[in-house]
């Protein structure tokens, strides 16, 4: 006997999606399943060590075209890896792992910290954050909010 399929929410080809142990409540993604990893748009990264944790600081614009809002953000290294970009171009980037929500959930995540500054969204959402938990429909766009008061 098989197990039932669980319904996964439909989310679209981009999506409002909030970072809360960043500060970000709401942040245009765009859901793309050709990325392994997601990737969010970091500036002014600076590395330190608090005690034996290996910290980062970095500062996002959270806003489309607006470079005046700022956000500084403290995360967690947990790793340092080379990606190779959708244009070949490989680059060593830091990872955190942070709250993600969408929708009704909430979830950890991997995440690399790249500039994005010519890129149309600040943060691209990629297969692994969303497997298992969301079908993608490319034709539809904004179909979930992240709620509000969702904790881990």
């Amino acid at each position: 006997m098989t197990k039932p399929l669980k319904k996964k929410h439909v989310i679209g080809w981009r999506e409002w999606v909030a970072l809360p142990a960043l500060g970000i409540n709401r942040i245009k993604a765009k859901v793309d399943t050709g990325a392994r990893t997601s990737a969010l748009h970091a500036f002014a990264l600076h590395p330190y060590k608090e005690g034996t944790k290996d910290k980062i600081r970095f500062d996002i614009h959270p806003i489309q075209h607006n470079v005046i809002e700022v956000v500084t953000c403290i995360a967690d290294i947990i790793d340092k890896r080379w990606i190779t970009d959708s244009g070949g171009h490989s680059e060593e980037r830091y990872v955190i792992s942070t709250p993600i929500a969408l929708a009704d959930q909430t979830w950890l995540t991997e995440i690399t910290l790249t500039e994005r500054d010519s890129m149309l969204f600040r943060m691209l959402l990629g297969r692994s954050a969303i497997r298992k938990r969301f079908t993608v429909n490319p034709a539809r766009s904004f179909t979930q909010e992240p709620k509000k008061g969702l904790t881990l």
